[in-house]
Parts: C-alpha cells; sequence; structure tokens
C-alpha cells in the first residue's frame, strides 16, 4: 500500500518511523516533510492544506491511505475534500472531517460537547467583542488564577493562565482585538482546576476504538512551568500516577462518552482523539481535546507501540479496529526538545545542525528542519525531539539530556527539568 502523510513536524516524523516498518507498506509520501522524514520516504514539498495539489499527487502516486498528522489541515477538511471527489473518495484519511475536527478548532464546541454529554470539566463562558463587558463581570466572579483560551487554534500557544486580575482583563481585551489572529476572536473564560496534568489518546473507527500509552507534556518555555506556552518541550510516558484504577476512570467517564457521543451526534470520526486531562483528588477532567496525536507526545508514545501502526489504521478504515492488536513495551520513554533561540517569540531559521550523527541511546526526531546541501538546517521554533528508553523515565531521561547536548546548532535551548513535578 502507499501512503500519503499529511505535516512537517516531530509527530509526523515519529507518525512516519512507525508506518515504515509496516510490512504492508509499499512506498510512503510525506508532504511536505522534513529532513528526518526524508530518510523514511519522499517528501512531497506541497503545502498541508492545498487540498487541490494533495489530491493530484495522492492519485499520481496511487495512495492507498492518507493519514493526517496537524490540526490545521483537519480543521480546513481535508478529510472532506476527498470525500466530495468522485475520483478521490475511495482513498480512506484518517483523521476526522470538519465537523468532528471542531472538537480541537472551537473550544465553545468542544465544552458544549462535554456538558451535552455530562463529561466531567470545568465551568465555563464563552465571549466576544460584543459581549466582552460581560466576560469582564465574568471574571470578577472567579478566582484566580483565570484562564483564558482562544477559541480557534494558535498553535497551542492560544491559553492563558494568569495569577492578577487586572493583567487578566488586560489580556482578555488583547485577545478579543486580535493578539492570537482569528483564534481568539471568541475567548473562552474557564475555572481554574488545581492537579497535574496529562494526556490520553484513543484511536478510534468511529464504532471502536482502542487507548494508546498516556503520556505528560510540558507547554511552558522556562523551568518550573515557568514563561508561555509552547507547542510542548518535552514529554514523559507512562505517566507514574495514571495508575490502572485512575485510567479505568478515564475510560468510563471520558473516552467512552466521547466516542458514544460522536454517534448519537452522527459526527462520522475515524482517527486520533486526544484528551487533555487533569487530575484532581485522583479524579480525571478533561481540560481539552485535540484531534490528532499531541506533540511532542506522539514522540514518546509511538516509540512504546510495539505493533503494526499502519495494520491499526487498516483497522480503522475496515471498522473492525476491536480486532487488531495493540501491545507496547513497559519501559518508560522520554523526549527533550531542543529549540531555536527567542521561542516561542521571533527567531532565526536556515541553523546549521551538527553531530546529529553522534547520538547514541536516542531516537531523534526532527521536527523544524529541512534538508540543506550538505546538512541539516533548522526550519522552526522546535526543531528536534530526543526521545530515549530506559528502565524509568529518570533513567530515560538522563540519555536524552546527554544527546540534547551532543547535538549543536546557533542558540540552541532546551527545557532542563523535564519531569520534575513526577
Amino acid at each position: 500500500m502507499n501512503v500519503l502523510l499529511i505535516g512537517s513536524g516531530g509527530r509526523e516524523h515519529a507518525l512516519a518511523w512507525a508506518i515504515s516498518k509496516s510490512p504492508k507498506l509499499t512506498r510512503l509520501f510525506i508532504a511536505p516533510g522534513n529532513a528526518g522524514t526524508h530518510t523514511l520516504g519522499e517528501n512531497l514539498p506541497v503545502k498541508a492544506d492545498d487540498f487541490e495539489i494533495l489530491g493530484k499527487l495522492a492519485l499520481e502516486k496511487q495512495i492507498g491511505m492518507v493519514v493526517v498528522g496537524p490540526e490545521d489541515p483537519l480543521a480546513r477538511g481535508v478529510h472532506d475534500y476527498f470525500d466530495s471527489h468522485e475520483e478521490l473518495k475511495k482513498i480512506p484519511v484518517i483523521g476526522p472531517g470538519r465537523e468532528g475536527a471542531r472538537l480541537e478548532s472551537s473550544k465553545e464546541f468542544a465544552k458544549a460537547f462535554m456538558l451535552r454529554h455530562n463529561i466531567p470539566t470545568a465551568a465555563y463562558k464563552a465571549f466576544t467583542r460584543e459581549s466582552m463587558d460581560e466576560g469582564m463581570h465574568f471574571l470578577e466572579t472567579m478566582k484566580a488564577p483565570y484562564v483564558l483560551k482562544a477559541n480557534g487554534l494558535a498553535a497551542g500557544k492560544g491559553v492563558l493562565i494568569i495569577d492578577d486580575r487586572q493583567e487578566a482583563e488586560k489580556q482578555f481585551r488583547l485577545m478579543l482585538e486580535g493578539k492570537f489572529g482569528e483564534a481568539s476572536r471568541t475567548v473562552v473564560i474557564e475555572e481554574f482546576m488545581k492537579g497535574i496534568e496529562l494526556s490520553v489518546f484513543a484511536l478510534t473507527d468511529g464504532d471502536h476504538y482502542i487507548i494508546l500509552p498516556e503520556a505528560k507534556d510540558y507547554k511552558r518555555i522556562g523551568e518550573g512551568d515557568t514563561g508561555l506556552n509552547t507547542g510542548g518541550m518535552g514529554a514523559v510516558s507512562p505517566v507514574p500516577f495514571a495508575d490502572n484504577s485512575f485510567l479505568r476512570k478515564v475510560e468510563d467517564r471520558i473516552i467512552r462518552p466521547t466516542i458514544e457521543g460522536l454517534k448519537k451526534e452522527n459526527i462520522l470520526y475515524r482517527g486520533f482523539i486526544f484528551f487533555g486531562l487533569i487530575n484532581c483528588n485522583g479524579d480525571p477532567y478533561l481540560i481539552e481535546y485535540n484531534v490528532r496525536m499531541g506533540d511532542p507526545e506522539a514522540e514518546v508514545v509511538i516509540p512504546r507501540m510495539e505493533c503494526d501502526m499502519l495494520d491499526l489504521f487498516v483497522g480503522v478504515v475496515s471498522k473492525d479496529l476491536d480486532k487488531r492488536s495493540l501491545t507496547f513495551t513497559d519501559k518508560a520513554c522520554t523526549t527533550v526538545m531542543l529549540v531555536s533561540g527567542g521561542y516561542p517569540g521571533p527567531y532565526e531559521k536556515g541553523k546549521e545542525i551538527t553531530r546529529l550523527d553522534e547520538v547514541n541511546d536516542s531516537i531523534v526526531f526532527h521536527a523544524g528542519t529541512k534538508p540543506g546541501k550538505d546538512s541539516v538546517l533548522t526550519n522552526g521554533g522546535r526543531v528536534i525531539a530526543l526521545s530515549s528508553f530506559g528502565k524509568n523515565f529518570r533513567e530515560a531521561l538522563g540519555r536524552s539530556y546527554k544527546n540534547a547536548g551532543i547535538i549543536q546548532f546557533d542558540n540552541k535551548h532546551f527545557r532542563k527539568d523535564i519531569g520534575f513535578d513526577l
């Protein structure tokens, strides 16, 4: 089978790494890919949201399955595009249609869905510029810290947690005035829940689902979870506090009601669902959905999986996912993200990355890279994820950090405290 994988980040490199091992694979194409996926298949210089060109290439390359990595093409309707064209609709797409993608592309839609299906979550209200005054009054009724969320997609940076109410009011106004562009034209103000966060992932064919290993990622740029939100600075799997009892609660109270809720609302959904959770005194609450694998969580969850990823996707298409084998190692896996100096603010691209060939005991997943003439160059804020195994997460982190010190590029930065709260 020829597979087209859409995306260019670390999550896509991890997916490509897994898919490339499958005996069911004939050829792998990645659009647009990066310097890491370049070694596993053929990169195609096509933007992830250029559906017309992607469709033409799917026919030209005799693609048997499309796997969508990032959220943006899903929110823009890549699945719907393939389904709406006679010559393309025979090619299955792993990832939800535009309606299902609203679980991520609209915080307001997602919160309302949770309430409709009795899924435990924080109290909230949504506001626009027209209801700004009402939002200010709502902030007065809340206790610090204040949680402000851009309603739309903001590349993982659209959530602000603020201790001071005056600052919260200022940022609320700035968000409604376009701080995150169209993503924050509607802002969700949410009750703050105290606890420790983690992510759980499911893959569903619309009727059945399988639960993948859980992970915990670290979004803030600075040590001790300080500074601005990023797309993710590192991750750990498994999560020590997520025992069988807790994960049963997650399945019974959150995952199963979500799958059943999608069916009840006639929302066709086949692909990954990310459950962003918080553990409050032993009980799980849902913070948010994503409609794809997390990043950098994918770089620790996928390496732990010992089954055929492409076979799981075939099970999604044939709607017999319950008959497919999901196995994963008990070993811990951690990843540490190397980022460009200045990220998540302005940063420079095109810096040469050296000493990649000296890495041992870690898997190098490329995120923001591109092939140079005789080298690999930086091409994004998050550049390289270093994933390592160990008998526990501390041993695994030791290996990731050792290799984080080996790889070099100008103005390299990484967090030195991944797993600090575990």
